[in-house]
C-alpha cells in the first residue's frame, strides 16, 4: 500500500524506553476515589469487600501479564513490579502504562457484581498511573517501605478520623483533634476514647495486601486409570506482612529472588523524595496541542471471540463512538476526537494545564476512563451478548506545535481509516464469495502492489 503525505508526523512520537537494568513498577491509583467510594456508600474507614475487589483486579493483572511477578495495594492503589528481564512492549513506559491502567479499569467493573451483588455501579471509576524505574533493588525496597508506611500512617489517621466522626464530631473538629498527633498519641486515642486496639485490626487495613505468581503443583488431568497427572501451574497468592520489604519475608519466597533479586539488609529510614527522584515524568511541551491517542490491544481476537461482524460491526463502532463521547464530557480539556475501529484521538486544548501537563496522568486517565465506560456501556450495545473477557486499550501522548501540523495528523488517521477499511472491505468481500484467507491476501496484495 502507498504511504500518504501525512505519514511524516510520526516523527514527532517520542521514543520512551525505561532503559535496562532499571526495574520497572507502575503504579495506579483512584482518580477522585473519596467521591466514588461516597456515591457507592463504601464503609468507612476501610470496605473489605471494595479492598477485596481491588485485590481481585490486581490477581487479573498479574495473570494475563506473567512479566508481572509482585504487586502491592492498599485502598485505591496498586503497584506492580515487573521482572527484571523484561522486554515486554520493548520496556515503553506509555504503552507498559496504559495497558496496565486500562485492563485495570476494565477489570473492576467487570467484577464489580460479583462483590457487590446488590448495588449498582453509578458511574465509571478512573484510575491514574506512573512508572518508577527503579535503579536497583534496594530503590524497589525503599518504594515498598514507603508505600507500606504510606498504608499504615493513612489507616491509622482515617481510623482515628471516623472514630470521632461517628462519636459526633463534625469532620473538621476531629481534623483539628488529629492535627500534629504522632502515631503512638493515635493508638492512646483510640484505645482510650474507643476501645480499639489498632494492631488488633484487620491486617489487610494495617499492612495493605500482596500479591504475587507462585508455581504451584495442581492435577491437569487423569489418566485412563484414574491416575492424577500433575503440572507446575502459576497461581495467584494474597499474603498479608508487617514488613513488605523486610528480608524475612522477601527473601523466602523464591521466585522473587530469581525474577527481581533479593534483599541484601532491612531497609532504614525512608526518604520519598529520594524515591521521587526516580519517576519516569515526561512532561509535555507547553503551548504545544496535545493528542492522546488510544488502540485496542489484539482487538482482532477480541472481535472473533465476540463475533463482530467483517469487515465492520456497527454495533461495536458505536460503542466506541459513545466512550469517545463520555471522555469529552469527562475531560473538558478534551475539546475534539477522532476515531476509526479501534482507536480513538483525542485533543486537548492548546493552553491545557490537565496533570500540569504531565504525560502519565494524561495518558492513564483517559485510557482508563474509556476502559471501564466501554465495559460499562457494553450491555447497550450488545444486550444479547456477554462480554467475555475485559478489553484494554494502549494510548500515547503526542505533541503538535503548530495548527497545520495538528490538521496533518488528523489527515493520516483519516487517510489510514480509508485505506484500511477499503483493504478490509474487499477482503471480506472475497472470503464470503468462497476464497479462503490466504488466496485472499494474495489477489490483493497483487491488486494493491499494482496501484502503487
Amino acid at each position: 500500500m502507498a504511504n500518504s503525505k501525512y505519514e511524516y508526523v510520526k516523527s514527532f512520537e517520542v521514543n520512551d524506553e525505561v532503559m535496562s537494568p532499571n526495574l520497572i513498577v507502575v503504579r495506579i491509583n483512584g482518580c477522585d476515589f473519596r467521591r466514588f467510594s461516597e456515591v457507592h456508600e463504601f464503609e468507612r474507614p476501610n470496605d473489605e469487600t471494595a479492598l477485596n475487589l481491588m485485590n481481585a483486579c490486581a490477581i487479573s493483572v498479574l495473570e494475563e501479564y506473567p512479566d508481572i511477578v509482585f504487586s502491592y495495594g492498599f485502598s485505591d492503589e496498586y503497584s506492580f513490579v515487573f521482572k527484571k528481564t523484561t522486554k515486554f512492549y520493548q520496556r515503553r513506559a506509555s504503552k507498559i502504562l496504559s495497558l496496565i491502567v486500562s485492563f485495570f479499569s476494565s477489570i473492576y467493573p467487570t467484577k464489580w457484581k460479583e462483590f457487590f451483588p446488590q448495588k449498582e455501579m453509578r458511574y465509571p471509576p478512573t484510575f491514574h498511573g506512573r512508572v518508577i524505574c527503579c535503579a536497583t533493588i534496594e530503590v524497589l525496597q525503599e518504594y515498598l517501605s514507603w508505600r507500606q508506611n504510606e498504608c499504615h500512617t493513612n489507616n491509622q489517621y482515617n481510623t482515628c478520623l471516623w472514630k470521632l466522626v461517628e462519636s459526633g464530631k463534625t469532620e473538621k473538629e476531629a481534623q483539628e483533634i488529629l492535627k500534629g498527633t504522632q502515631k503512638q498519641e493515635k493508638n492512646e486515642l483510640l484505645f482510650q476514647q474507643f476501645g480499639v486496639n489498632y494492631k488488633k485490626l484487620p491486617e489487610m487495613f494495617r499492612q495493605g495486601s500482596c500479591v504475587f505468581m507462585k508455581q504451584e503443583e495442581d492435577i491437569a488431568k487423569y489418566s485412563e486409570n484414574g491416575t492424577p497427572v500433575k503440572r507446575l501451574r502459576r497461581k495467584a497468592r494474597i499474603v498479608h506482612s508487617e514488613n513488605v520489604a523486610g528480608r524475612s519475608f522477601w527473601n523466602v519466597h523464591q521466585n522473587l529472588l530469581k525474577d527481581i533479586g533479593g534483599f541484601a539488609e532491612d531497609n532504614g529510614k525512608i526518604n520519598p523524595d529520594y524515591i521521587r527522584s526516580f519517576l519516569f515524568e515526561n512532561k509535555l511541551m507547553p503551548s504545544t496541542w496535545i493528542v492522546i491517542r488510544i488502540d485496542g490491544c489484539h482487538f482482532h481476537r477480541f472481535c472473533d471471540v465476540h463475533a463482530f461482524e467483517k469487515p465492520n460491526d456497527l454495533q461495536a463502532l458505536n460503542l466506541m463512538n459513545s466512550c469517545a463521547m463520555a471522555v469529552l464530557k469527562e475531560f473538558q480539556d478534551v475539546m475534539f476526537s477522532y476515531g476509526v475501529s479501534d482507536e480513538y484521538s483525542f485533543v486537548l486544548k492548546k493552553d491545557s494545564e490537565f496533570f500540569q501537563r504531565r504525560a502519565s496522568g494524561i495518558v492513564s486517565a483517559i485510557v482508563s476512563f474509556f476502559s471501564s465506560m466501554y465495559v460499562m456501556n457494553w450491555k447497550s450495545f450488545f444486550p444479547e451478548k456477554e462480554l467475555k473477557y475485559a478489553p484494554s486499550f494502549d494510548g500515547r501522548a503526542i505533541c503538535y506545535p503548530s495548527s497545520e501540523i495538528l490538521r496533518d495528523y488528523l489527515s493520516w488517521r483519516q487517510v489510514d481509516c480509508h485505506i484500511n477499511n477499503q483493504y478490509n472491505t474487499c477482503f471480506w468481500a472475497l472470503v464470503k464469495s468462497g476464497k479462503s484467507k490466504s488466496d485472499a491476501q494474495n489477489t490483493l496484495k497483487f491488486a494493491w502492489g499494482g496501484n502503487q
